[in-house]
């Protein structure tokens, strides 16, 4: 990992990012005026956004909680972490089970510098290290994650709230099909992706032409990730939906978080 110093050179303030923006919204600190407009951008547009970004943790919390516990997944490949937040990956799959390893890939290098401190682990747990990389570069991210992670034994893929930030002509589509290939079969693929279903279509292209473009799409196309996978009950559903039993009620209403998900295994 390059020096904290050098990744926090390489730090472009006047420009929003995504990680930066998500950080805002959930209430957090690392984040900057850019960041800020654009999020209050984006919450004119869509109200709930708050809301949605902290179901979309929930789910990742659920997720990884089926995967490390029931699932026995010991390798979690976290494509597009952001920063640290409460329940973050390790966290989750380590109290369950020590022993799991984690590679976190994201492309910011604030990131980078809070890496880390998460890389300080309790003694006795599984590696946790990060890839500074774009999903966009699923081969590099793959050999740098077997460098780490064991490919010949099930793996769980997280694409959390990710690939609506890769545009229709980037096929993130063939972007997954490609991660998913690389995977032994008993992998695990956790996929959440924001849609477009519940705005108008002004505000669908609004989302596009922002200062960080979202390509917001339909259930249905969300659903062609899972193409060829054994998705998991109950299917590709709104995250706030999503094995919810548990959470406190009154649970938001789909057209409140706007994000589709699913778990599926890898045949």
């Amino acid at each position: 990992m390059a020096d904290a110093q050098e990744m926090a050179s390489r730090l472009d303030t006047s420009v929003p990012h995504p990680a930066r923006r998500y950080n805002y919204w959930l209430g957090g600190k690392d984040n900057f005026a850019a960041d800020r407009e654009s999020g209050d951008a984006v919450v004119a547009l869509f109200p709930s956004i708050r809301t949605a970004v902290i179901e979309n943790r929930y789910f990742l919390r659920r997720a990884v909680t089926l995967l490390a516990g029931e699932l026995g997944i010991r390798q979690f490949l976290d494509i597009g972490t952001g920063l640290p937040s409460a329940d973050n990956t390790h966290e989750v799959a380590q109290r369950l089970a020590p022993e799991s390893s984690v590679v976190y890939v994201d492309n910011d290098p604030l990131v980078m510098v809070h890496a880390r401190a998460l890389l300080t682990v309790a003694p006795g747990a599984g590696p946790t290290s990060y890839i500074e990389a774009d999903v966009r570069s699923p081969e590099h991210i793959l050999q740098e994650a077997a460098k780490i992670l064991d490919f010949s034994r099930p793996i769980g893929l997280m694409l959390i709230a990710v690939l609506h930030f890769i545009a229709d002509e980037e096929d993130p589509h063939g972007i997954v099909s490609r991660l998913v290939s690389a995977l032994p079969s008993g992998s695990y693929l956790v996929l959440s992706h924001s849609t477009g279903d519940f705005l108008t279509p002004e505000a669908v292209h609004a989302f596009r032409t922002g200062a960080i473009p979202v390509y917001l799409r339909t259930h249905d196309d969300v659903a062609r990730f899972f193409d060829g996978l054994q998705v998991l009950d109950p299917g590709v559903v709104s995250i706030s939906n999503w094995r919810a039993e548990q959470e406190p009620e009154p649970r938001p209403d789909e057209s409140e978080t706007a994000t589709d998900c699913a778990v599926a295994r890898i045949p």
